[in-house]
Order: C-alpha cells, then structure tokens, then sequence
C-alpha cells in the first residue's frame, strides 16, 4: 500500500465517487420493480432515521481522524497517531452502543412519531422491524469511519476509495438479491424484503472494514515507530482535539439530515392527522420524498461533491496564505459552475420528468408529479454545500451552524402551513414541504453570502456580470426542450423506449446550450475551455 500524492488522490478520489454514485443511481431500477411505492416508503423512513443517527455518531470523526494523523506525521509523533486511533475506536465503541440501543429500544415510538395512528399502509410494527435491521449498522460504519480517517490522513487515498466502492457493491448486491428473494421467490410480506435490504448497509461497511483492517495491518502504520526523543501528547489532550475537530462536522450533519427527517415526518403527519389524506397515497407522495427523488436528486448533488472536493483545499490555501482575493475568486468561480452545470440539469430533469421517471421506475402518477418540483431542492441544497464547505474552510463554524440551524427552523415552521395552503389551493400537499425546503435553504444561503461580503469583503460583481447571459442561456435551453416536446413524444409507457428519447433530448437541449455559451464566452471565462480549439484538435487526431 502506497501513499498518494494531492493529484493522484484527488483523481482516485473523485473516481471513486463518480463509481459510488453510478452504482447508487443504477441499482434503484430493479430495486423500485421489486418493493414497489409501498416499499420505497418503508425503505425511506428506516433509513432516514439511520442516517439521522449515523451522523451523530460518525459525521466527523473521519475527518477529525484524518487532520490529527496529518498534523502528527507531519511532526513524527508517531506513537501519538496510534494513540489517537486507538482512542478513536473506544469513543466510537461507546456512542455506536450507545445510539443502536435507542434505535432498538424505542424503534416503535419512533414509528408512531413519523405516522401516528395511520391505517391501511405500512403499520408501525412494520416501521419498528425494518428500523431494528438497520440499527445493527450502527455497530458497524463507524468504525469504518474512523478507519478510514487514518488512512486518509497517512496519505493512502486508494485504499481509502477502494473501501467506498466495496462498500457501496456488497450492499446492492444485499439490497437487489435479497429483496427479490424474499418477495419472487419465497412470497414473504414486504416489511422482510425492506428489512434485508436496509441490512445491507452493515454487510456493505462489515465487509468495507474488514478490507481495511487487513490493509492498515499489512502497511503496518500501527507498528510502534516512535523515538525516545519522541514528544508525548496525553490522552486527555488527544480527546479533546478529537473533539474539538469533529463535534462541528456533527452537527453541521446532524442538522442537514433533519431537513429530510423533519419534511418526512410532518408532511406524513399533516397529510394524515390533519387532511385525511389515505395511507396508499400519502406513501406514493413519501416514497418520492425519502427514497426515489432522493436517488435521482444524488446525480445533481454529484456534480457539488465533485465541486467540493477541488474547492476547499484551494480555498484552505489561500486563506492559510492570506489570499483573500484568491478566495473570493475561487469561490465566485464555484457558483459560476453551478449557474453553468447545476441549473440546466435540474431544469432537464424537471422539464422531462416523465420519461426519466418512467426509464428509473416505471409508471407512476405521483411519482413526476411531485418530482417535478422536489429536484430543485437538490440544487438549492448543492449551492448550500458548497457555501458550507466555503465557510469551513475559512474556520467558520459557527457562523455554519447557525445559518444551519436558521434555515431548518424557517423550514420547520412553514412546513405545516404551507402545506395545508397548497392543499387548499388544490396542488399536490408535497409541495408546501417542498416550498418550506427552498425558502429554508435560501434563508441559510442569503445569511451566508451576507456575512461573507461583510467580513471578508467578498465581492459578486464577477458572477452579478455574468448573470444576463447565464439567464438567457436557461431560457434558450428551456425553450429548446418544450419546442422539441411538441415533435417528440414524452409520455410512452415502455421503459426501453425513454433512453432514445431521453437521448435526443439531452443532445439537442445541451448542444444548444454549449452553443450558446460558447458564443457568449462563459464556457471560456468559467471552465477555461476553448470550444473552438478542442474541435480542432479532435479532428486533427
């Protein structure tokens, strides 16, 4: 096992999470013709809360891990590298027994907080038994975690990718094998079908961990290097920097992942307590909101996470260096990608919902109807990750957590009555939460940006100029598809037949736009790409 060097792990590392998320796109197809609505729902309220708490208690231990084991190789405390990990896994023990004897414990109660005393639908008892499955995971992914971590912070990012994607490939293969098992072949209610599938996120980390322990054993990072002369660092001190490090990341998380549980949990409610809306519908509606839309919403958060990753150390460097301009620039820089990247691929998505829907999962009617809307609360949620990752960089914490916590409050309070407004002016009810989700995400992004200019001076005039002629490129996009859907039809039944349409589509629509761009310089200004000089290379080859 060899350590990489910043460019060659940044290209594994992304790699990685480009394979991670083409498995995680993919595998939906068959798993959605297996569980149906019904078991997508089931699948989105265990594994919602799974993650809720898998934040608590790993969120940022990886990245606490990693930036003391730099910090103490770079300054050869070797033994206390080892001591850190070693501390690391008995906390981690500690909070993993901790949260997994909650989730078991009291898997019932949480059941009856996310549907109350709803009938016709999934029961509580179904809720309980698939939320008791996935707690075991518990005992499991933090410890992969933390492994991870060490590894990242020795350098060795190949191995640490090679775990994502073996971690990613047995849980699928969990998820697609077993749930066909149980419902083609041995007919078993559906709760035991979504009950294996949610296990395959303790058999993809059990499997992901144990890959790990065998290669930190064989690079034998763990071996004890150290000199005499070897300064000592207490335990009690290495505690508190693993806390100092992580506890942030936590709840940065923690709070993130509550925007899907508290939207999940008072959409369900108000639509069944309140409206009286059926069980059946209001799942179809829950399902989109906690499993299907999420899936397809992760091809546009992709494209953020691989913004992200180049982002902050470039902006780490330069603010260590003191460079603000060159903060300031890297970060207009950012959001010009998004105005270029992020937006036309929403506005696709949500243009042709029909067809992408009908390609990943068949026919369904609330399914585009409530997808229609619900992806752009994937590029207002990307726009806030990278503002995020902005402010971390920069050692902003607090300034992260309260624009966090502000926006989930904001999205709390009008989720119940924006809600009942789009019952009451006859659109589908998903679209209050929808609206509350936006206007949530605005309030954390507009407070962000605002403090940025104000301390930091941050200047948008570079992005502000460019914004006409983003504008107008959006329109001549938009325009191209609804001409194209005049000629092309969008609402066939047969799956096969999305992907040649979906193909004309996106090779008209986005050749247009590139066209466009082209033209008005913003594919040069942005990505720094000469059109004109890459066609005239590629026929020269």
């Amino acid at each position: 096992m060899k350590k990489n060097s910043f460019i060659e792990g940044t290209i594994i590392a992304t790699l990685s999470i480009f394979i991670v998320r083409a498995i995680g796109i993919v595998y939906v197809i068959p798993f959605n013709a297996i569980i149906g609505e019904r078991g997508g729902a089931l699948y989105g309220y265990a594994y919602n809360i799974y993650q809720l708490f898998l934040s608590i208690s790993s969120a940022g231990f990886p990245f606490a891990i990693s930036k003391i084991t730099s910090e103490y190789n770079a300054l050869g405390y070797t033994k206390s590298v080892h001591n850190t990990y070693k501390l690391s896994l008995k906390i981690i023990s500690f909070i993993s027994v901790i949260i997994f004897l909650i989730l078991f414990i009291f898997a019932p109660q949480i059941g009856e907080l996310i549907i109350g005393t709803s009938t016709g639908g999934n029961t509580i008892e179904d809720i309980a038994f698939v939320i008791r499955i996935v707690s075991f995971s518990i005992l499991v992914v933090p410890f992969l975690s933390v492994t991870r971590g060490l590894l990242q912070g020795h350098k060795f990012i190949a191995s640490y990718s090679i775990s994502q994607i073996i971690e990613q490939v047995i849980r699928v293969l969990v998820i697609i094998v077993g749930s066909y098992f149980c419902v083609r072949v041995f007919d078993l209610p559906l709760r035991y079908a979504v009950g294996i599938a949610v296990s395959g996120a303790f058999f993809g980390g059990l499997f992901a961990y144990l890959y790990l322990r065998v290669k930190v054993r064989r690079s034998e990072i763990l071996c004890d290097k150290s000199s005499k002369d070897e300064k000592v660092i207490s335990s009690k001190d290495i505690i508190r920097k693993i806390f100092s490090y992580s506890i942030p990341f936590i709840l940065i998380s923690l709070v993130n992942n509550l925007y899907v549980t508290v939207d999940m949990i008072l959409l369900s409610r108000t639509m069944y307590d309140i409206l009286g809306i059926g069980v059946e519908i209001g799942e179809s509606i829950i399902g989109v909101y906690t499993t299907w839309g999420v899936k397809l919403n992760n091809i546009i958060l992709a494209v953020s996470t691989g913004l992200v990753t180049s982002l902050i150390p470039n902006i780490v460097s330069s603010f260590a260096k003191g460079d603000m301009k060159d903060v300031n620039l890297k970060f207009n820089k950012s959001l010009q990608c998004v105005f270029l990247v992020i937006v036309p691929m929403t506005l696709f998505l949500s243009l042709l919902v029909e067809p992408v829907w009908t390609l990943f999962y068949g026919n369904s009617y609330y399914g585009p109807l409530v997808y229609r809307f619900f992806v752009y609360t994937a590029l207002f949620g990307g726009v806030y990750t990278i503002i995020v990752n902005t402010l971390q960089g920069l050692n902003k914490y607090k300034l992260v957590m309260k624009t966090v916590i502000l926006g989930l409050a904001v999205n709390a309070i009008l989720d119940i009555p924006l809600i009942l407004l789009a019952d009451k002016i006859g659109v589908n009810v998903s679209y209050g939460s929808i609206v509350a989700a936006i206007i949530g995400y605005s309030v954390s992004i507009f407070v962000s940006i605002y403090s940025l200019k104000k301390e930091y001076k941050f200047n948008f005039k570079n992005t502000l100029g460019k914004l006409p002629k983003f504008i107008v490129s959006w329109i001549v996009f938009v325009v191209s598809i609804l001409v194209l859907k005049l000629v092309v039809p969008t609402e066939l039944d047969n799956r096969l037949l999305q992907v040649p349409i979906l193909m004309v589509f996106g090779v008209v629509s986005f050749g247009i736009y590139i066209f466009i761009n082209y033209k008005n310089g913003i594919l040069k200004d942005v990505l720094g790409i000469d059109l004109k000089k890459v066609i005239d290379k590629f026929k020269r080859k």
